[in-house]
């Protein structure tokens, strides 16, 4: 029943998103210029903006959804977090390192490819630090130094910016946006996105296993440490393909999966398609949101998420602290 009305809350968002805007206008009549090879400027608004932001909007927000619920799934905690192992922050780094150089001029390829590359070196980072044998807690320690060290970069970069303009720039991208995507932003971060999400969906029995802690997972037969890296890769993958094209939007890694996760009977391998889902439906909301806004400036949509995520994350913390002995 959630599935269904999720999916369902999915495609009716998705058709509304793709004539929401500044200029709003009639679907089925644009559909059928179309049709008639007639070309006028909504069916260019359409096939040129409103498509490929939709259709990346769904992506993006079941990938961070998806990348949660698998995060949370396999370090049991609910304040996980799809960049806890800081592959948001390398794609991050590595995009703005981009932006800040002026390599985007050369080819708008670069950009994403970099995202990439950045996230999957934050992931070897943190399993040179810390070897395959390592604790949880050890793998988040190296996490959050990898986040911190990050961080401290993008924000050198912006403090020694050649121009107001550049960090205009890499300021606004940090905060998440869709308005800029196209279908060559979507076509690239498909395959590595798919390739994420193939391998975190097969992971979800193994999560189920894993609830029950990790000992009973081994005697079961689950390999902890191939399942555990197995994650951390396909997270790299997908969030890496994420960041790179729309940059860091927050929170809805962390606040679908709790949201949704009574609603599916604390089962982590059916929570895995539910966030994907949730998560969808967040983002395609934030993003109608920020375009209904009136405001001179647009507002981007991973400060709408931040601002809806942070007090929920607040609220979580009290939560926990209220139920520890």
């Amino acid at each position: 029943m959630w599935l269904g009305l999720l999916m369902g809350s999915v495609i009716v968002l998705f058709f509304i998103s793709l004539t929401v805007g500044r200029h709003s206008f009639s679907l089925w009549q644009t559909v059928q210029e179309l049709l008639a090879q007639e070309q006028s400027v909504y069916t260019l608004i359409l096939i040129e903006l409103r498509l490929p932001r939709s259709l990346v909007a769904v992506i993006v927000g079941a990938t961070l959804g998806l990348c949660g619920a698998a995060m949370q799934g396999l370090l049991r905690n609910p304040l996980a977090s799809p960049g806890i192992l800081g592959s948001s922050s390398g794609a991050a780094l590595f995009s703005v390192i981009v932006l800040y150089f002026g390599f985007h001029a050369i080819s708008p390829w670069l950009l994403p490819i970099a995202g990439m590359a950045g996230a999957l070196l934050a992931i070897v980072l943190v399993y040179a630090l810390t070897g395959n044998d390592s604790t949880i807690t050890t793998i988040i320690l190296a996490g959050v130094a990898i986040n911190a060290i990050a961080a401290a970069c993008i924000s050198l970069a912006i403090n020694l910016a050649p121009s107001p303009y550049a960090v205009r720039e890499i300021a606004l991208w940090t905060l998440g946006d869709l308005s800029k995507v196209s279908l060559t932003n979507l076509w690239l971060m498909l395959p590595t996105t798919l390739i994420g999400w193939l391998m975190l969906i097969g992971c979800g029995q193994a999560l189920n296993a894993l609830s029950l802690g990790e000992q009973t997972a081994a005697s079961m037969g689950v390999n902890v440490a191939r399942l555990r890296w197995r994650i951390f890769l396909a997270t790299a993958l997908a969030v890496g393909a994420a960041v790179a094209t729309v940059g860091a939007i927050g929170f809805i890694g962390l606040v679908i999966p709790h949201l949704l996760r009574p609603l599916v009977g604390y089962e982590p391998r059916r929570l895995l398609f539910a966030s994907a889902l949730g998560g969808a439906v967040m983002l395609l909301l934030a993003d109608i949101s920020v375009r209904l806004i009136p405001s001179q400036i647009p507002l981007q949509v991973g400060v709408l998420t931040a601002l809806v995520g942070a007090p929920f994350f607040l609220y979580l913390i009290v939560k926990l602290r209220k139920e520890l002995p």
